[in-house]
């Protein structure tokens, strides 16, 4: 099997696509609010959702190396269903956690911004594998 070095060095694929992710992030963030601030787009809320694009790349890669039918593809996917679920589900929940115990101590102590919408999640695992393919036939 002849790959490139992203597919010889798979962890290259999630890389890539995490630099990609917060580059747009980035760049949506200085749109939005004429703001450019690294920070924002390293934090984990906003759009888009740089942790679904760089777990679906990773599965997505290694769909293509090893195939839909190995191991590693089943774990790479549960690793995926998992970290997206917490990015809807879970983070949700925290957020309005939050909420509730800033209003109840009367000043801002949590982090409220903390989750992304179905949308996101799947707008940006999209990228994920569009990055992971491209990558593939560099």
């Amino acid at each position: 099997m002849d790959l490139n070095i992203y597919y010889d060095n798979l962890i290259l694929v999630p890389a890539v696509t995490f630099v990609v992710t917060v580059l747009l992030k980035w760049i949506s963030i200085k749109i939005k609010t004429g703001k450019l601030d690294i920070a924002w787009a390293l934090w984990s809320w906003w759009m888009p959702s740089v942790h679904s694009a760089v777990v679906v790349s990773l599965a997505t890669a290694v769909a293509i190396k090893h195939g839909i039918d190995s191991d590693l593809f089943a774990i790479s996917m549960a690793f995926t269903v998992i970290i997206i679920y917490d990015a809807i589900n879970v983070r949700f929940e925290a957020w309005q956690h939050a909420i509730a115990i800033n209003e109840s101590i009367w000043e801002k102590k949590f982090k409220e911004s903390l989750w992304h919408l179905p949308s996101e999640a799947f707008a940006w695992s999209v990228l994920g594998i569009i990055v992971a393919i491209v990558l593939y036939y560099i």
